[in-house]
């Protein structure tokens, strides 16, 4: 669910579970590392107090810099594909630091309601957990700080 959406960048985006490792296996041209990476990250990080701001502050930042023809009805954005608003808005964040913060609040909120495995999320928290993770490695790619292994040429 992660790394199917960035199969336009690379086309090796099945990755191998390694139960020894518990971590993906790094492979040639994949964002196996990647991904292993921003899981740890997400480990490592502190519980934000509404993760909800964090996702809120990427659309006002597509609101106002992107002039995108979005607006706020009670909680949720209209206008246009929620992942395509936080995906645009964190272009101007630095570190990616509120999607980062975003999907750790999802990862705690989960956790709370007895969920400690992907695949046990609720459906809709589990496809935005996803939906965040994806942006985050697709971010520190265009960024230059993915971890993905290029093939060696022969």
């Amino acid at each position: 669910m992660t790394l199917r959406p960035l199969s336009h960048i690379t086309t090796s985006w099945e990755c191998a579970w390694n139960g020894e490792t518990r971590q993906y296996e790094p492979e040639a041209d994949s964002f196996a590392a990647d991904l292993n990476a921003v899981i740890d990250l997400l480990a490592t990080c502190e519980r934000p107090e509404r993760y909800h701001d964090h996702e809120d502050t990427l659309a006002e930042r597509t609101l106002s810099q992107l002039k995108w023809p979005i607006q706020k009805k009670g909680a949720q954005w209209h206008g246009a594909d929620y992942h395509s608003i936080l995906e645009q808005g964190a272009f101007g964040d630095i570190g990616q630091e509120d999607l980062i913060a975003a999907a750790a609040g999802r990862v705690y909120a989960a956790m709370e309601f007895g969920q400690f495995h992907f695949d046990d999320m609720e459906e809709r928290h589990l496809n935005m957990l996803a939906g965040l993770i994806t942006m985050i490695i697709y971010h520190r790619d265009c960024d230059g700080s993915s971890l993905r292994i290029a093939e060696k040429a022969d």
